[in-house]
């Protein structure tokens, strides 16, 4: 049996438990489970490569001790262990030792974690078919990993979970522009999950990853914090898939929660990856964590606050932000004139509204800066859905060959080679400035329909309202004479 079929029987048996409700829960579900067996097969495969290596669960819970077997356990007695013995322990995980930190990653990924499956002789069924799949085997392991990115694609269409997906052609994308390498320090503040992580890990890997301590470098180099359990469980499953032995640097928190002037200097990072959550309103008094002239709730704006402040100089990012962000007024354009004072925006590239259907149809943005410089103008690049489609969609995503345009036109790391075509533009801070730092601006290559003009527009439109009056009367007269027949 496949691995895609696999998972779909899994999924199957879940849709019969009267417990599991929807795509979210269900997705909640399948991860802690794969999560038990993926971070138990690692433990056994690192117990043969590491001398006086052990498993930071304790031995009645791991998953080769309860689950492995067949025959094992089920029903009621399948269902109260889990419910009362295996979830209370691994909540209580104290992470000590030499590998402490895969103690601490079992705690935070079951901190908030439920059981919502009702049936202990369905709870076995799927147990068994998980134990189906070798997390140890690297070519099973690369086949789940495609199946577990469908898994987080479904969240799109999980009512507000979709917030926790970035399109995988847009994480990819942003990763190969800003080209992050070994040793790095590389944040996402708002994870998800893990998307930015993922395609960021499969560049270096295959660019600059030639030897053990380069992995090492990578590995030690990531930072990312996410701040729902969901996302949170999702992404460190998924760092797990992608071959992290320690993925506790997922932290489960609010990175704004933190007062701004507590970031120092050892904080800083060089690369920052990350979609803010966008549309949203933080709870009350986080915002009194920022400085007045940036005070506001929308989620967004201040995560823009906090990554300028967060990069060394030197150091680049790469942010998904709505229309809203960089358009708007008030502490928006304080943003922005802050931004362009500390770092250079050298580039901002406009998608199309379609791009995060369903999950939102909102035109989006993604800008993309460096620490140290003021900018002195920013480029524009304006992506457009295929011509042989109308929009972006659930069953037409957009694809990584979709933005090689823009790849094209970049003009290497140095962006020296950029020329302004029918998609592309540039502008002088002097001019933003002079706007008040709005930045919707229009491509002006663009070619406006001609509609005619309007005065004679107007004219038409009238005489058809007259007409339509006319016959309206006509009709009402026919109406009148018929009746009195």
């Amino acid at each position: 049996m496949s691995v895609r079929t696999l998972v779909k029987s899994i999924q199957d048996i879940m849709r019969q438990d009267s417990g599991v409700d929807g795509d979210a829960q269900r997705i909640s579900q399948l991860c802690w489970m794969f999560f038990l067996k993926i971070i138990d097969d690692q433990d056994q495969e690192l117990e043969l490569m590491q001398a006086g290596y052990q498993s930071r669960i304790p031995k009645r819970f791991r998953w080769r001790v309860w689950a492995a077997d067949p025959e094992g356990i089920t029903g009621e007695v399948l269902l109260a262990f889990i419910d009362n013995d295996l979830f209370p322990a691994l909540k209580k995980i104290r992470p000590t030792g030499q590998h402490a930190n895969r103690g601490r990653v079992v705690r935070d990924v079951f901190e908030d974690a439920n059981n919502y499956m009702k049936s202990g002789q369905l709870m076995r069924q799927v147990v068994n078919k998980i134990n189906n799949i070798d997390f140890n085997n690297l070519t099973e392991r690369q086949h789940f990993g495609d199946i577990y990115e469908q898994i987080l694609n479904d969240l799109q269409s999980a009512g507000n979970a979709g917030e926790y997906y970035t399109p995988r052609a847009v994480t990819a994308f942003m990763a190969d522009r800003i080209d992050p390498k070994p040793g790095e320090t590389l944040f996402d503040p708002a994870c998800g999950t893990g998307g930015f992580l993922t395609c960021s890990l499969r560049h270096m890997r295959a660019s600059y990853v030639k030897h053990p301590s380069d992995e090492r470098k990578m590995q030690a180099a990531l930072r990312a914090v996410e701040k729902k359990q969901l996302p949170h469980m999702l992404c460190v499953t998924n760092m797990l898939l992608h071959g992290i032995e320690a993925p506790g640097f997922v932290r489960h928190d609010n990175t704004l929660a933190r007062p701004y002037i507590s970031w120092e200097r050892k904080d800083r990072v060089d690369v920052v990856l990350t979609n803010p959550p966008f549309g949203g309103k933080e709870e009350d008094g986080i915002e009194s964590n920022f400085p007045q002239h940036f005070r506001t709730r929308e989620t967004a704006d201040l995560f823009l606050a906090l990554i300028v402040r967060l990069l060394k100089p030197g150091g680049r990012a790469a942010v998904v932000l709505p229309d809203g962000s960089p358009f708007g007024e008030g502490v928006k354009t304080r943003l922005k004139e802050h931004l362009m004072e500390e770092c250079n925006l050298h580039t901002i590239v406009r998608l199309p509204n379609s791009v995060f259907k369903p999950y939102a149809s909102i035109g989006t943005n993604l800008l993309f800066f460096e620490k140290g410089e003021r900018t002195k103008e920013v480029w524009f690049y304006e992506h457009r859905v295929p011509e042989d489609q109308k929009a972006y969609s659930m069953t037409k995503p957009i694809k990584l060959e979709h933005l090689q345009p823009c790849i094209d036109w970049w003009g290497g790391a140095a962006r020296k080679s950029r020329k302004e075509t029918d998609r592309a533009w540039k502008v002088t801070a002097e001019e933003i400035k002079a706007r008040g730092y709005n930045l919707d601006i229009k491509n002006p290559h663009t070619v406006e329909d001609d509609h005619g003009d309007p005065k004679e527009l107007l004219a038409k439109l009238s005489a058809a309202e007259a007409e339509a009056a006319g016959l309206r009367d006509q009709l009402k007269a026919m109406l009148a004479e018929a009746l009195l027949r």
